[in-house]
């Protein structure tokens, strides 16, 4: 499978935000939720609890979708991506990711956590598309 790549507006739009909206699926039932992501090397990161129905889904099912997007009734733009989901729970890439977040987000350091409390969701796009960002 081709590595997705993502145009230098697209880059721009993904790192100006700090809000997307994540897709899971168990047993056919979909479930979309808003999270904070932060995005690396081409792929998108998000914290979440061990409690969640997307840890879950992710569990059983590593198909995930996202869309970075804002719509107005003037102005849309989006970012979508499928991709692969995978859980991070420990180890070097869990502190490194754990440090950027808690730089980024003010909730990261008013709700402090640490290894085997909650983990990271990486999604690794496998196809995209992205529209309005001209």
């Amino acid at each position: 499978m081709d590595k997705v790549t993502f145009s230098q507006t697209e880059r721009d739009f993904i790192k100006g935000n700090e809000a997307c909206r994540i897709a899971t699926c168990h047993d056919g039932i979909p479930h979309v939720v808003p999270v904070s992501y932060i995005f690396e090397h081409d792929a998108f990161f998000i914290a979440t609890d061990y409690e969640t129905r997307k840890y879950e889904n992710i569990k059983h099912n590593k198909s995930a979708a996202l869309v970075v997007d804002i719509y107005s009734s003037v102005d849309n733009k989006a970012v979508c991506v499928q991709g692969t989901a995978e859980i991070i729970e420990r180890g070097q890439e869990f502190a490194s990711l754990y440090r950027m977040f808690h730089d980024r987000f003010e909730w990261v350091r008013r709700d402090s956590w640490k290894e085997g409390e909650a983990p990271f969701v990486k999604v690794t796009p496998t196809n995209k598309v992205s529209w309005g960002l001209e």
